[in-house]
């Protein structure tokens, strides 16, 4: 027999894909990733407000292309993906609310084509339901219409290794070796450490098949996705090497360190768990969690069974590289760091929730699916809560924010004008200024420089309630900010010296 002896889970109903054409798959698959992509962006509207300010690590990146205020300081981890994302709105507009809009729209087309790259590999129902899992985790929600790199790095190894097992199958597929290479890229583009841990599976699977295209391919994707960065390094940090460690001294000296519990508690809406000593949150809360590599370790068990255990292995390996540095190599946690891992594992346990609940006829199950319909209703109810507890929060200091850039406005500090200390980054853009740091990982300026720059502009210091103020601010006038204190430098004196 063509397919061995268990022809029906390649060749029948459940998993013929494999033979199906291009052309009969758009005819027949794309609705449905059509309907989870604009469920997706509506979803991201309505429980998201676009209103929502942005935070501290988008400051960073829209800054960089925006006119709202002076670009903050771009530390050595950080690349220029997201701003070159946000570029067409954030360049000539300061609207946030356009700003979410418009990567709402983004993400949504952004699932959709990641998606798409796994037509043939995968029956269309499993595909849209891999959308609607990954669409309606709490962390893609959230981080959907927002700045940040990690969806995006998602959707870049999605993508690259749905062309990566096409082109695996068809060595004469152009179209993936150019998926391929374009995956690779949006990943390097914007993070690149990420993209080398996702695609070292992809580099093994080109060596071993002795598929030179693919492997060039990958090879190519990484180094136009992360040529700018490695420049910058030698440019602005005394080379690659040097940024490689300043990059890991900023994330807590990079080394063995067990981050599995940190990320588990970060699982309840805490944006960035640093440092990470809370209380554990309620098992209902990261029960899914550990059912994610229950249901892959089936997946893979099912695909070994049935023949296909290339299309399953690979993206369930891509997905442990991915998550390897963010469980095992850092001191803190934040829930959007496993994005990428989510959307890899998105379509095997979509595949084997399938399977779990269909005959090999493709009849239902009727008691498996009751079963997984009551688990999955639990599920969303629990990811629905966070996701609205953590917009409730996020608005709330993000408000905060607005309300002190109005208050430092009142008291005369406009631009243009300088911040520093305490959340300087985050203020200085809410109030238009520039923000500087004397230490720490954001270090630009120094005390003279600061100084210096008071004799011209209005210049403050800020720090957290009942701490001391810099020593060169002690004397400096001091005000009371929502959750901040403020000294304000004395006013320049007009025609003074300068």
């Amino acid at each position: 027999m063509a397919h061995g002896t268990k022809p029906m889970f390649v060749s029948g109903e459940r998993y013929g894909m494999a033979t199906v054409s291009d052309g009969s798959w758009r005819q027949r698959g794309a609705g449905p990733l059509v309907a989870v992509a604009g469920a997706f962006i509506l979803a991201q509207l309505l429980l998201v407000p676009p209103s929502m300010g942005l935070g501290w690590d988008e400051v960073v990146y829209v800054s960089q292309v925006g006119t709202e205020a002076p670009a903050a300081f771009f530390s050595a981890p950080r690349a220029r993906g997201v701003s070159l994302l946000v570029w067409p709105v954030a360049s000539w507009s300061s609207s946030t609310a356009l700003l979410r809009v418009y990567l709402a729209v983004l993400s949504g087309l952004g699932l959709y084509l990641a998606l798409r790259a796994w037509r043939g590999l995968f029956p269309p129902r499993v595909l849209a339901g891999a959308g609607a899992l990954f669409a309606t985790l709490w962390v893609t929600l959230f981080y959907g219409p927002q700045a940040m790199p990690n969806l995006w790095v998602a959707y870049g190894a999605l993508f690259c290794v749905g062309c990566t097992l096409r082109a695996h199958a068809d060595r004469f597929d152009g179209r993936a070796l150019w998926g391929v290479l374009a995956g690779a890229a949006v990943m390097a583009w914007m993070r690149p450490t990420d993209a080398v841990w996702v695609t070292l599976p992809l580099l093994a699977l080109a060596a071993a098949v002795r598929h030179r295209r693919l492997g060039g391919a990958l090879a190519a994707g990484l180094v136009a996705g992360g040529a700018e960065w490695v420049i910058e390094a030698f440019v602005s940090h005394g080379g690659l090497r040097e940024r490689l460690n300043q990059a890991s001294r900023i994330q807590g000296d990079l080394g063995w360190n067990l981050a599995v519990d940190d990320q588990l508690r970060s699982l309840v809406g805490t944006t960035l768990c640093r440092p990470c000593d809370g209380e554990m949150p309620d098992p209902a809360v990261y029960a899914w969690w550990f059912v994610l590599p229950l249901l892959a370790a089936y997946a893979l068990a099912v695909a070994v069974w049935s023949g296909r255990t290339t299309r399953t292995l690979v993206p369930l390996a891509c997905a442990a590289t991915a998550a390897f540095p963010y469980l095992f190599l850092i001191g803190y946690a934040a829930p959007r760091f496993l994005l990428p891992a989510y959307a890899l594992l998105a379509v095997p346990v979509a595949d084997a929730l399938l399977h779990s609940v269909t005959r090999p006829n493709g009849r239902w199950r009727p008691a498996v699916a009751a079963v997984l319909a009551v688990g999955l209703t639990g599920h969303l109810a629990v990811q629905y809560t966070v996701l609205d507890r953590t917009v409730d929060r996020t608005t709330a200091k993000r408000r905060a924010w607005t309300h002190s850039a109005a208050e430092l406005h009142r008291l005369g500090v406009r631009p243009p004008c300088l911040l520093t200390g305490h959340e300087a980054i985050p203020l200085a853009y809410y109030t238009g200024c520039a923000s500087g740091a004397t230490h720490g990982h954001n270090a630009n300026t120094t005390r003279a420089d600061i100084l210096r720059t008071a004799r011209s502009i209005p210049v403050g210091a800020l720090s957290a309630p009942g701490r001391k103020p810099p020593r060169y601010a002690r004397d400096w006038e001091p005000h009371r900010l929502d959750r901040l204190e403020v000294r304000i430098a004395p006013t320049p004196v007009a025609g003074g010296p300068a």
